[in-house]
């Protein structure tokens, strides 16, 4: 009686226990991520072994779905007592098997809770980047610290100059004690890296933590850039590099209702791609891009890749983006070929499949005539003439699509400002060093003429004189010009300077007038 007595407490004690068992891990690997997290776990004599126990149990959870390695996750684990403790460094495991078997076997220090000396550690030696068996550069760096909440010294101070040198802060608490101590040491957002939870409910807050983690170690494992209307580049980090397997990519049209619009991308269940309606490809394990072709304009695609691998379990990742709408022509006028009368104008891109005729109207500005021409869907150009010269032209092309629809882009355009050549130039000497310079070229629009002599035989070669004469000026007289010098008078407008004449002065005795044109 006694016997079975003692046998129903024995059974009685183990239901009412309450349970250790783990949450179910994620399914997968979590190739989501990529920094180094220090765990600052306290194990001083204010913890009970049983209560050293459980949050190595709650780590042990906590991490087991993380891939490891230098490409991916580090862990070290630092614990607190009277001489604070490196049990292990982020060197020091790649594997998830080395890494719990670790977890199973660490024993308390005791003492008391030197949380202020364990934090010097970690700020000058374990989360110190480029330091040797330090965190890496460039990378998210995390310190997750586990307490009682018992006497956790001064380290307002401390924490706050890990955040400030970019360490992100969270905390878990088994008591509940010194809140605002520890609300003041987390990084912000508080209620997503400051916990407090009872020692055997310690699984309730797994999933939340570890999410709070990856948000801030999560690393950008696929994206996609250089995005057109019928293609797009997808890029990943290389997790298969060096080893043996290969890359699946699947990408399509995202059907209604799925997970469009924008960009993004990340790990768990991806948006429809509409069935049967996907293009699948495939590369190498070195590979770390794929060019998306086949693509429909104005359209949100998902792209999934998958890493398949004999050696190791890696997510399927996914990635949304929407194509940029299509570019109906025209979409580029170009105007070249300027001439006094005529000018040609060009347009793009040429889209003869759903373009049936381009229609292109101009007319002088402010109030022309309004002229047009037609021309074929297989035409990107044509020249208009019979213009007026040193005229403003409004120039529309209109594109006419299969569909009804009408686009057109207009352009501003001027024409060339007719310039007539000077129509006489004379050179009569005076003396032996002067001569009298005649010319004749007075039309409309005319601002002035530039008159410039040059030396051929001087004593300095090359020496030249520039001249400016208004409108009405017909003539001047030139002295002290060294033998031979070729004189030109140019006719000036508006915007250009006409062809002009030139002669060359002869100093001689019998010298009469003449003219010489260039």
């Amino acid at each position: 009686m006694e016997s079975r007595t003692l046998l129903t407490w024995i059974l009685s004690c183990l239901l009412l226990r309450p349970s250790a068992a783990q949450n179910p891990a994620p399914v997968g690997v979590l190739n989501c991520c990529e920094g180094d997290v220090l765990f600052l776990l306290d194990s001083s004599g204010s913890v009970s072994s049983y209560e050293h126990s459980r949050m190595l149990t709650f780590l042990s959870e906590l991490l087991v779905p993380f891939s490891l390695g230098d490409d991916q996750v580090r862990v070290g684990l630092l614990q607190v007592g009277t001489q604070p403790r490196l049990e292990f460094g982020f060197d020091t495991f790649s594997t998830q098997s080395g890494l719990q078997g670790a977890l199973k076997n660490i024993k308390p220090l005791r003492g008391d809770t030197n949380t202020v000396e364990a934090l010097k550690m970690a700020k000058d030696w374990v989360l110190r980047p480029g330091t040797a068996d330090g965190a890496r550069v460039g990378l998210p760096r995390v310190l997750v610290w586990l307490t009682d909440g018992v006497k956790p010294g001064d380290v307002i101070g401390p924490m706050a100059k890990l955040r400030e040198e970019g360490v992100a802060v969270l905390v878990v608490s088994t008591g509940h004690g010194n809140y605002q101590v520890l609300r003041e040491v987390v990084s912000p957002p508080v209620v997503n890296h400051l916990y407090f939870v009872d020692i055997d409910d310690m699984t309730i807050i797994t999933e939340d933590l570890r999410d709070a983690i990856i948000e801030i170690i999560r690393a950008e494992r696929i994206h996609v850039s250089d995005v057109s209307t019928n293609s797009a580049t997808l890029h990943w980090r290389p997790v298969l590099s060096g080893s043996t397997g290969y890359y699946e990519i699947r990408f399509g049209p995202v059907l209604t209702g799925g997970n469009g619009g924008g960009e993004g991308g990340g790990t768990g269940t991806s948006p429809s791609t509409g069935g049967s309606h996907y293009q699948r490809l495939t590369q190498s394990a070195d590979s770390s891009t794929a060019r998306l072709t086949g693509l429909k304009p104005d359209t949100t695609y998902s792209a999934i890749l998958t890493p398949e691998s004999n050696e190791q379990a890696f997510n399927t990742l996914f990635v949304t983006f929407t194509t940029k709408p299509e570019s109906l022509s025209p979409a580029v006028v170009i105007v070249s070929e300027l001439g006094k009368t005529s000018v040609r104008v060009s347009w793009g891109p040429l889209q003869p499949e759903t373009v049936t005729s381009y229609y292109i109207e101009y007319s002088a500005l402010p109030r022309g005539k309004l002229q047009a021409v037609t021309v074929g869907r297989t035409q990107n150009s044509t020249l208009l003439r019979d213009l007026h010269p040193d005229t403003t032209y409004l120039v529309t092309v209109t594109a006419r699509h299969a569909s009804g629809k009408e686009t057109a882009m207009s352009v501003k355009v001027c024409t060339q400002e007719v310039t007539p050549a000077l129509a006489d130039l004379q050179l009569t000497t005076v003396g032996s060093d002067s001569v009298q310079v005649d010319w004749k070229g007075s039309v409309a629009g005319l601002r002035g003429y530039w008159l410039t002599w040059e030396g051929q035989q001087s004593s300095v070669p090359g020496q030249r004189s520039s001249l400016y004469f208004p409108p009405d000026s017909f003539s001047t007289r030139l002295t002290h010009l060294p033998p031979s010098a070729r004189v030109c008078v140019s006719p000036i407008y508006r915007t250009a300077r006409g062809e002009g004449l030139c002669c060359t002065a002869q100093f001689h005795s019998d010298t009469l007038a003449y003219g010489y044109q260039s």
